[in-house]
């Protein structure tokens, strides 16, 4: 069965068919959107995630009364925001401060103090459990983990007319086996996974969607026939399995089949027609051609896109700078990895997004955040990279900075402090449950029940309230 449905319409897992019968869980959705729009104005979120764990005291929370052992060589600057100042290589963003909210205060869990419970915490608001610190790397994605934030807003929200509610791109973190869990439906189901977009740093203005692509010889004429295919098969296949199940098996097929049929998903997924000088404005890198597919796709109301910062690779030459993957994971130089290679390209395209949503009057009613898997140890030094005189900077999951922008949210302003070294929350205290609370109540989100096989009702996320006061 999995082998035919694959030379059908090809992995369909980034469009929630494959592996539906590990899913025990179907959503309560239904027709009931009782969040409705009321509670925020935000139609959108788009999640940037700077994968590794970006280093919070170097650019958001800057410790300068801190010994020079904390501090590090940068400075602050000011910015279009009064009393809120930022990392001196962030100029371009220091000129849209006056749209950001800071939230200094951010407790994660130690756990693990790993990626793997990191990536969960964050994306689904829920403490990773034991099985993170048993199986470390090796804990893979689970069909009863809790939903990703995307997916649970896709829940929740009607379906889009020729595209996913959730996508993600330009890639799937991490490289497999070592998938982060909290990136997927998991317990809503594998029809709210989000559909992938991948991307790469050598074409950084194409974009494909594998789940999307036909086999050789196959064109969108021929899908009717593969349609009735589908058919047969899918006969065959109620004599086996659940209603609930085979439900969920016509629903995605049809999905799957519109998608590939629809003009309207081509040309949503291409770039080249946007102006030489917005892309220029981006930087044209992988992770800034994201952010402007990023762009279109609230464009077009897409309600939730995810951007995984996509580092350059092991082995490459900023990873052996970084003793890392090449990312935000700055074990060795930190502060040339930042200066030289990840602030520049980060200031130049987020601050991109920022004034290109505003000039589009977008901004208002799509909602920026920035989250990470972990902060950075705010003492200097790494064992891993030879300690002070590596200039590296260790995981750090007891503070960190999220960063918010639009959606409702009240720009030019900071929630919450860290200490006077940036190792722990000190006043307001939030936790990542806080977040993605406030990035439900941002979209109007209020209704968080979902039920399981048996009818049962739980709820999505007990844990944490909104940040009302960012509003």
């Amino acid at each position: 069965m999995q082998r035919t449905n694959r030379r059908t319409f090809l992995a369909a897992s980034a469009t929630g068919i494959a592996g539906l019968s590990g899913s025990g869980i179907n959503t309560a959705r239904g027709a009931d959107f009782s969040g409705g729009q009321s509670a925020g104005k935000a139609k959108s979120t788009i999640l940037f995630f700077l994968c590794g764990g970006a280093s919070h005291v170097d650019t958001w929370d800057m410790k300068r009364k801190a010994p020079l052992e904390y501090r590090g060589p940068f400075q602050p600057i000011s910015t279009s925001a009064p009393g809120i100042t930022l990392c001196e290589h962030l100029p371009m963003l220091a000129k849209q401060a006056h749209h950001l909210a800071l939230v200094n205060s951010v407790s994660s869990s130690v756990n693990t103090n790993d990626h793997h419970a990191g990536y969960y915490y964050n994306l689904t608001g829920h403490e990773a459990d034991q099985s993170f610190r048993t199986l470390g790397n090796n804990r893979t994605p689970c069909p009863d983990d809790w939903p990703y934030m995307g997916s649970v807003v896709a829940s929740r929200r009607p379906p889009h007319e020729f595209l996913p509610n959730a996508i993600s791109l330009p890639h799937m973190p991490s490289r497999k086996p070592y998938t982060r869990p909290g990136q997927f439906g998991a317990k809503l189901g594998v029809q709210y996974d989000p559909m992938y977009l991948l991307g790469d740093r050598e074409t950084p203005t194409k974009f494909t969607a594998p789940s999307l692509e036909l086999q050789a010889g196959i064109d969108p004429g021929r899908l009717q026939t593969r349609r009735s295919l589908l058919t047969t098969l899918d006969d065959t296949r109620r004599d086996f399995e659940s209603f609930a199940s085979t439900s969920t098996w016509d629903q995605q097929t049809e999905r799957a089949m519109s998608l590939l049929a629809s003009s309207s998903t081509a040309s949503a997924f291409d770039i080249s027609d946007e102006p030489e000088a917005i892309r220029k404005r981006y930087g044209e890198s992988v992770n800034a051609m994201s952010l402007l597919m990023a762009r279109r796709l609230v464009e077009v109301g897409v309600p939730f896109v995810t951007v995984f910062w996509l580092g350059h690779g092991i082995g490459t030459p900023l990873a052996k700078k970084c003793r890392s993957a090449g990312s935000w994971d700055t074990h060795g130089s930190n502060f040339e990895c930042l200066k030289e290679d990840l602030l520049p390209e980060f200031d130049q395209c987020f601050s991109a997004l920022i004034e290109d949503l505003s000039d589009r009057s977008m901004l208002d009613e799509t909602l920026l955040l920035i989250t990470s898997e972990m902060g950075r140890k705010p003492k200097i030094g790494d064992p891993r990279s030879g300690g002070v005189t590596g200039a590296g900077r260790d995981h750090w999951t007891h503070c960190l900075t999220d960063v918010m922008a639009g959606g409702g949210i009240k720009g030019g302003q900071t929630y919450g402090t860290s200490d006077r070294f940036g190792e722990y929350p000190a006043d307001n205290p939030v936790t990542p449950a806080d977040v993605a609370k406030t990035v439900y109540h941002a979209m109007g989100i209020k209704n968080l029940e979902a039920k399981d096989r048996q009818n049962r009702p739980f709820n999505l996320l007990t844990e944490g309230q909104p940040i009302t006061e960012l509003f």
